[in-house]
């Protein structure tokens, strides 16, 4: 019994393992090639999001962009520098986010090289293949966000 059960720790270790790896070394990739158009990977997925929700504060694209409010402010601080989104005055205290032309084009050239990195890492599997990963992934991901919170991670 005690065996089975260390298998079972160690398979999902294993598979944990992978899991990280694989998209480390996607993101790795991926980080170079979008380094080739002029940004990284953080401000390339910024601008994804800036461009899904015209106007949004600064904390909801931290959250849609998995990063604290400290780190997405600085982040915005770097993208406007660079001339590629515009803050403005929104609703009560906060700033909405806005692409500017030259976002929306360095948004468009960061969509070309994940497209093809897309494709690169996925495209040897079937489109079931796919399904599956995608169903399974979603699976591991509402187990996670159902897990209760403690107060000091809240």
């Amino acid at each position: 019994m005690a065996d089975d059960k260390t298998r079972d720790v160690t398979q999902l270790e294993e598979l944990g393992r992978a899991l990280w790896a694989a998209q480390y070394r996607r993101r790795s990739a991926l980080d170079h090639e979008l380094a080739n158009v002029g940004t990284t990977f953080p401000q390339w997925f910024a601008l994804g999001e800036i461009s899904k929700q015209e106007g949004a504060s600064a904390h909801w694209l931290a959250v849609k962009t998995f990063q604290s409010d400290q780190a997405f402010g600085t982040l915005a601080n770097r993208l406007e520098a660079q001339g590629l989104i515009a803050r403005s005055p929104g609703a009560g205290r906060k700033v909405a986010h806005h692409l500017t032309p030259s976002g929306e084009a360095m948004l468009a050239a960061g969509n070309a090289v994940a497209n093809r990195m897309l494709d690169q890492s996925f495209g040897s599997l079937t489109v079931a293949e796919r399904t599956t990963l995608r169903e399974l992934l979603d699976r591991v991901g509402r187990v996670l966000d159902a897990r209760p919170r403690d107060a000091a991670s809240s």
